[in-house]
């Protein structure tokens, strides 16, 4: 038990502390701070647990169901197919195959006897290997051949189009409706009807190129199985075009692949922006270009003679000393503009005057434009 002397320390201890008011005010803000950090606590938690909505899923995915098929690709999506290439824009081949449209509109009505629509769904930018392992089988494959562009192309027949086109072809009942596939292999009067309108469609083909350059395709094989049918690396870019022929409610699609090897002989023609460009000509340009050339000033070198001599005896030459030339009065002297040997000429004077007088017509440029064009392609492979 503590003693009086203890009570006494003890009250002295109390004296000296803190005031009761003054530690219950700071208790106070201490449970209202902590209070408020509960509060956050909940709220981020609260945000945390927030189920995203169907919108915020696919912007995160990169999905747009309002986007056509040659949106953007963004999120997810744009990480998991950066391995694709950009279309590069050929403005003269979209003109190209909008004329094959038009012409394989009316020949595939004349081969069928019937109402069809061909339709350009798209054209698009593959990797090869990523086509060939997206073909839905069966179908045909048809390897053609640009035969000016010593190169290969591939035409395929989805399964849906043979079997609408053979119907229409053998006489078969007009039924709408999309025509079941039976999974067996073509038959040989199946394989020589498609052929023969593969080579109706390239035949379009080639009349729809003429405007731009003179090509005929050529079907090499037809195949069934994809992996036969490589014509490229897997890596390698390709232009896909997709026409769509509708024929009374049945149908299919025909798809064409060029792989930017195969048109690259041809790839400054694509690139124009309206057919008349590569027959186009600027008279205002060459008038004014024929007007400064004719104006410019050229300086003309007349060389007399030319001899080796050793550097010592350059050296040692000296006011009043003779060099001898081979040469007689009468004998030609060479006119030259820089490095380039125009013609010759015979020396006199007239008057005071040094003069030359031309002797025969000027010698034929070296360089022709088929050397600007050897210059601009080696600059391209580079």
């Amino acid at each position: 038990m503590a003693g009086p002397g203890d009570l006494d320390k003890l009250s002295d201890d109390w004296s000296t502390g803190e005031d009761p008011a003054a530690s219950s005010e700071a208790e106070a803000d201490m449970s209202a701070e902590w209070a408020a950090m509960l509060e956050a606590d909940g709220a981020d938690g609260a945000s945390a647990d927030r189920v995203l909505n169907q919108d915020e899923i696919d912007s995160l995915l990169g999905f747009d169901p309002n986007a056509g098929g040659v949106a953007e690709l963004t999120g997810v999506q744009a990480l998991i197919n950066s391995a694709l290439v950009s279309y590069e824009r050929l403005p003269m081949l979209e003109i190209v195959f909008d004329r094959l449209v038009r012409l394989a509109t009316t020949s595939l009505r004349n081969f069928t006897s019937d109402n069809v629509e061909v339709a350009l769904d798209s054209i698009s930018s593959v990797r090869f290997g990523d086509y060939l392992n997206s073909i839905p089988l069966p179908a045909i494959l048809s390897v053609i051949k640009a035969e000016e562009w010593d190169n290969y192309g591939l035409l395929t027949v989805d399964s849906a189009l043979i079997y609408s086109m053979i119907d229409v072809l053998l006489g078969g009942r007009r039924v709408g409706g999309a025509i079941r596939v039976e999974g067996r292999p073509y038959t040989t009067i199946e394989m020589a009807l498609a052929r023969r309108m593969i080579e109706v469609i390239l035949d379009d083909t080639h009349r729809a190129f003429e405007p731009v350059t003179e090509v005929n395709f050529k079907v090499e094989r037809l195949e069934t199985n994809p992996r036969f049918a490589a014509i490229s690396r897997p890596a390698n870019a390709a232009i896909l075009i997709e026409l769509r022929i509708e024929m009374d409610d049945r149908g299919g699609k025909i798809e064409i692949l060029l792989p930017y090897a195969t048109i690259e002989p041809i790839r400054e023609q694509l690139l124009q922006m309206y057919m008349g460009e590569k027959f186009g000509r600027d008279p205002i340009w060459e008038g004014h270009l024929a007007t400064e050339i004719f104006a410019a000033d050229v300086e003309l070198d007349a060389i007399l003679h030319e001899i080796d001599l050793p550097l010592s005896r350059i050296l040692n030459l000296s006011p009043g000393e003779t060099v001898m030339f081979e040469r007689a009065p009468s004998d030609p002297i060479k006119l030259r503009c820089g490095n380039v040997e125009i013609t010759e000429a015979i020396m006199g004077h007239i008057g005071n005057h040094v003069s030359v007088r031309v002797a025969r017509p000027l010698n034929p440029p070296k360089v022709t434009m088929a050397a600007f064009e050897a210059i601009d392609e080696n600059k391209e492979g580079r």
